[in-house]
């Protein structure tokens, strides 16, 4: 350890960031929280947009098409206002849009780019008290520190 001086907490924050964005309130309030945590630390920010499966598969062939370009609609709104952030403020960040189940695919890409830290909004659906929210299972799953914003 020659060179190297103490551990001191609170110097190094996470690297590697990811957060899960989905075009709500909390999600955006998460992702605005994700991005100044990446500015300040110099970490490399991944936001992840899910579009659920499962909801376009209860739907007729029409329906699921128009949940599609709603969902690919948001993921595109949040494409213009991440570029106008990284105008302002240089982080480096991906932004990866994916169908399936958001807790599956938000694990899967923490794991993947070995997430420091996980960063998701707090569900606003009140059947997730019963059920887990995806925050929750992110939570449970205990391979990566989670915050969950209001």
């Amino acid at each position: 350890m020659t060179g190297e001086g103490p551990f001191e907490y609170g110097v190094d924050g996470p690297k590697v960031i990811v957060a899960g964005v989905d075009g709500s309130e909390t999600s955006l309030h998460a992702g605005a929280y994700a991005w100044g945590l990446a500015r300040r630390g110099g970490a490399r920010l991944i936001l992840v947009h899910v579009e659920r499966i499962a909801a376009l598969s209860t739907l007729t062939a029409g329906g699921a098409a128009v949940m599609r370009e709603a969902g690919e609609a948001v993921a595109e709104d949040l494409r213009r206002e991440l570029e106008r952030a990284a105008e302002r403020a240089d982080v480096r960040y991906e932004f990866v849009t994916e169908q399936g189940d958001p807790f599956t695919v938000i694990s899967r890409v923490a794991d993947e780019a070995r997430a420091d830290a996980v960063i998701v909004g707090a569900s606003a659906q009140a059947g997730h008290r019963l059920i887990g929210s995806v925050a929750v299972r992110l939570v449970r799953t205990g391979r990566w520190p989670v915050t969950v914003v209001p």
